[in-house]
């Protein structure tokens, strides 16, 4: 379309939709997308930007079928208007929206963020399922997308996920055996999360997934599942009484002394399963959810179980500090986790350790952590 044209095609633009009807504005906009594509290879910016105008203004008044056969005309051009795509991507229906988060390249990573942290589930599905997705899309992507986005996400192969998404899909992964069974198929999976996946799953889950897992993958497997079944078989676990602890927690409880002094105490004697009573009872958590964070070398599920204890940093920090085989902690780690801990709302860390697992509370405070820097480094 001609420069000196597009005045001329705005007034009558203008005109149909102050008076024109549906259907003819519907026309207007099948005749102004087939001009663009007629010509779309062609077209220096400052012609694209008239179409770009044209269309917008027209998709204010267009019916949502109208509006999808345009998401889908548009969605795989190079070429497409920047505008009329972000707002098709945007548009609340995600039947008009899906066709350009999945397949449209202009859109930037920034809407494609912003619109995977508002939108629906469909609109997250439609963005899980693009050819390359990054490390920061795919941690917002898993922080609200369903199951079914998950297994898409786990099977995308232009999909990149930091740390903590892996860790998200390996906690999905013990619920979902097709999430599961992709990560396994995945040859960029962190052998550290491969480890976390096996671990995580009975016997029968291993030996189907080394089934799963492509011919390269399987040395790689075996060794870890031998390795993690001959730590289970050397670990020789010693069921523990705990009904004396509650007992001993209960009674403190009920004459108002179970707090942050007594339960500093049972950390500094080494009384751990007084201690693990004492996290269990002020949390209202399960005592095997207590006793697996404490058996943990990192102390991020602690932290989360204090702070919903409502224990100060000072009990905190004495827990992490004389729990078993604990190792020294710098000064700035020290500091970061106290920030951390300070950070985390008391409802969250309630929440997380009453219904979460142990991957969930370490997310749960390393997503804080992460978000402590991010606001340090602006």
């Amino acid at each position: 379309m001609p420069i000196h044209a597009s005045n001329d095609f705005i007034s009558e633009l203008d005109r149909a939709i102050e008076g024109g009807s549906p259907a003819r504005r519907c026309q207007m906009l099948r005749q102004i997308t087939n001009l663009f594509l007629a010509g779309a290879d062609r077209l220096n910016e400052s012609q694209v930007a008239v179409f770009d105008e044209v269309l917008t203004r027209l998709m204010a008044c267009i019916e949502v079928q109208t509006l999808v056969h345009l998401s889908r005309t548009l969605a795989d051009l190079q070429s497409a208007p920047k505008e009329s795509i972000r707002r098709l991507a945007r548009h609340e229906e995600a039947l008009v929206a899906a066709p350009v988060l999945r397949g449209s390249d202009s859109l930037p990573e920034r809407d494609l963020i912003e619109i995977a942290d508002n939108r629906s589930q469909q609109h997250l599905l439609a963005i899980s399922g693009r050819k390359r997705l990054s490390e920061s899309l795919t941690d917002v992507l898993l922080k609200r997308c369903d199951t079914t986005a998950r297994r898409l996400l786990a099977t995308n192969a232009g999909a990149r996920f930091s740390s903590t998404g892996y860790l998200a899909l390996v906690a999905a992964a013990k619920r979902d055996d097709d999430i599961a069974d992709s990560l396994v198929l995945r040859p960029d999976m962190p052998v550290e999360m491969l480890r976390e996946l096996l671990a995580g799953t009975t016997k029968a889950g291993r030996a189907r997934l080394l089934r799963v897992a492509p011919p390269g993958a399987n040395g790689a497997i075996e060794a870890t599942i031998e390795s993690i079944e001959t730590e289970i078989g050397t670990k020789t676990p010693k069921p523990i009484d705990y009904s004396g602890p509650k007992s001993t927690v209960l009674a403190l409880n009920k004459a108002g002394k179970l707090n942050d002094s007594s339960v500093n105490r049972f950390a500094v004697r080494g009384e751990r399963a007084n201690l693990i009573a004492a996290l269990s009872l002020l949390s209202d958590a399960a005592i095997e959810t207590i006793e697996a964070i404490v058996e943990k070398t990192d102390p991020c599920g602690l932290i989360v179980a204090c702070r919903a204890a409502r224990l100060n940093w000072t009990t905190t920090f004495a827990v992490i500090r004389h729990r078993c085989g604990a190792q020294a902690i710098s000064p700035e780690d020290i500091e970061r986790r106290r920030e951390a801990f300070e950070a985390l709302p008391l409802s969250v860390a309630q929440r997380t350790i009453r219904f979460g697992s142990v991957h969930d509370l370490e997310m749960e405070i390393n997503s804080t952590g992460k978000a402590l820097a991010m606001a340090g480094a602006k």
